[in-house]
């Protein structure tokens, strides 16, 4: 893709998900523009083996914008990091189209291993603040990974996954579109468990109460007879 086709798409992207913005020249000022521009060379220094090179771009990119993207790291289309800060996209992670990362987020590995050890986000995929992704498996297309998650195993398509460890909260396989991007309007399985639990308290208290009642009630008979 040429610099021009680049900028097009990345005016029309950043335009489509970020409402702040209020011209086309504020692009250029975004941390999200600069750091995918440079990762775009990089990464083409990186496929010719020029990895030195590749990771002393990536690395400037890094300081500048505070998002490291891992020269090796392969990213589709139409990828939107709102905000950016503290952005990390390790070596093997594969992003598909139109993903959307929010400020904190860490697509990693989970040690020393060799070879594909960072995970794979399908096309529409959205991670919002402060989550990390860690490992080799996948997010499948149309998923959204709720703020602070820490997800570790694979998530099917079309799923929201909130919490720590993350848990999948299928949605009757409703597709999620990628213009959905609230980050706040999301379930809370924990909350859910644990509204649960108190309804059950509620229910052994009334039932030990009644017995309480009825033993009682035997007592107070025995010592009538």
């Amino acid at each position: 893709m040429g610099i021009i086709s680049y900028v097009k798409e990345e005016i029309q992207v950043i335009r489509e998900r970020d409402p702040a913005i209020k011209s086309n020249m504020e692009v250029f000022l975004y941390p999200s523009f600069q750091a995918i521009l440079r990762y775009r060379v990089a990464h083409k220094l990186y496929q010719k083996k020029h990895y030195f090179l590749a990771r002393w771009v990536s690395q400037r990119a890094a300081r500048k914008t505070g998002i490291e993207i891992h020269p090796g790291a392969t990213i589709g289309k139409g990828l939107f990091i709102d905000h950016g800060s503290g952005v990390i996209i390790g070596e093997t992670a594969e992003l598909g189209n139109n993903v959307t990362l929010y400020q904190g987020v860490t697509l990693g590995g989970t040690g020393k291993e060799h070879g594909k050890r960072h995970p794979t986000l399908k096309d529409n995929v959205m991670v919002s603040a402060g989550a990390k992704v860690l490992g080799s498996f996948t997010i499948g297309e149309n998923s959204k990974i709720g703020a602070g998650s820490v997800v570790l195993k694979e998530v099917p398509p079309n799923c929201t996954v909130v919490g720590v460890p993350g848990r999948i909260v299928k949605r009757e396989n409703q597709r999620i579109p990628r213009m959905d991007l609230d980050q706040v309007h999301l379930p809370d399985p924990i909350s859910s468990d644990i509204l649960k639990l108190q309804n059950d308290n509620l229910w052994m208290r009334r039932k030990i109460e009644e017995l309480e009642e009825i033993i009682c009630k035997f007592h107070q008979e025995e010592k009538i007879g």
